[in-house]
């Protein structure tokens, strides 16, 4: 398997098909045509953050329009490209598309609005992933018999104290606001977790708001997101320590709606990476983790490894560590009862 993404803007440069690029398709059906020549599977990425500007001039994906314009661009990769591509993903890491690019302004578009934006985002991300998956299901699924899902991201969030019930449930807070927050309403029940839903409901309330910045979904929303994805893919790098606070009511974010403070986990590797250290047992739990929580799905993980400095030689024992650590643990998962 050889996992890549596509360029919406290569294949559509103004976002939508009428500017058609046919050698950026060219482009792509060699690459693929390459893969499947040579007995390798194409996993592909519809998005992976790179928006067309155009679109963007549209406010991007705080604009609902972008629901249907998304689906325009993956009705034609499916029909173009699923003859031979039989695993999909439509987006990479969405919570980071939200938090990171809408609300911390990271990353493109370099939005700085902590406090509402990557709910609305992430709101409209998920529609436009369940319209995604519906138009494959009603249009494709029968003639190409392909797989469709989307890439969540976390890390492992283990309690500073597995015996203090407040510390358990911060961990379990944490992993329900940077996973749950999309596996939730697609593998579980259509809607938002729990706690997600208390925790940005009373903040709102407090911070005298008329109703919640967590956006909600129709009884007709949570049935069209629900069951959207065929495998569960996950991207995961390292564990972190969690720990209960309680943030101040006057700094209006996701990060503080969740009440968690998140730490290290000390007495393991670094790696080049900041705030990324090598924790291999963490994957494990993690694995486990979504196969209580989400009823055993079929899970690929879609991005792991390590990074290393600059001056690594090729006798690579950081990432030869990782890589057999790292494994060690998924197989443990895997057969753990």
């Amino acid at each position: 398997t050889y996992r890549f993404s596509l360029s919406w803007s290569r294949i559509f440069p103004s976002g939508y098909k009428a500017s058609l690029n046919q050698k950026g398709v060219d482009y792509y059906n060699k690459l693929i045509n390459g893969l499947v020549a040579n007995n390798i599977a194409p996993m592909v990425t519809l998005y992976h953050w790179d928006l067309p500007q155009a679109l963007q001039d549209i406010n991007g994906w705080d604009n609902p329009e972008m629901i249907n314009i998304f689906n325009e661009y993956c009705d034609f990769c499916y029909a173009t490209f699923g003859d031979r591509v039989k695993f999909w993903i439509t987006f990479n890491e969405p919570q980071t598309i939200a938090w990171s690019g809408y609300g911390l302004g990271q990353i493109p578009p370099n939005v700085n609005q902590p406090g509402d934006a990557p709910y609305r985002i992430a709101h409209n991300l998920l529609k436009a992933h369940a319209q995604a998956y519906h138009t494959y299901d009603q249009k494709y699924r029968a003639s190409q018999g392909g797989l469709v899902s989307i890439s969540l991201n976390t890390e492992w969030a283990e309690p500073l104290d597995v015996k203090a019930p407040r510390e358990v449930m911060a961990a379990d807070r944490a992993l329900q606001f940077q996973l749950g927050w999309f596996a939730h309403p697609i593998f579980k029940n259509g809607d938002y977790p729990d706690a997600m839903k208390w925790q940005v409901g009373n903040k709102s309330e407090l911070q005298g708001l008329a109703e919640s910045r967590l956006p909600s979904f129709t009884d007709q929303d949570k049935a069209f997101i629900q069951g959207t994805a065929d495998v569960f893919c996950i991207s995961t790098y390292t564990t972190k320590v969690v720990s209960h606070v309680t943030s101040r009511l006057d700094i209006v974010s996701y990060e503080t709606d969740q009440d968690v403070k998140k730490d290290e986990a000390e007495g393991h590797l670094n790696t080049a990476v900041n705030e990324q250290k090598a924790v291999a047992w963490g994957l494990r739990r993690l694995l486990n983790w979504l196969k209580e929580e989400y009823g055993d799905p079929e899970i690929y993980v879609t991005e792991n490894g390590v990074a290393t400095g600059l001056d690594t030689t090729v006798d690579d024992t950081e990432r030869i560590f990782f890589l057999k650590t790292y494994v060690d643990e998924a197989l443990k998962g895997r057969l753990a009862l």
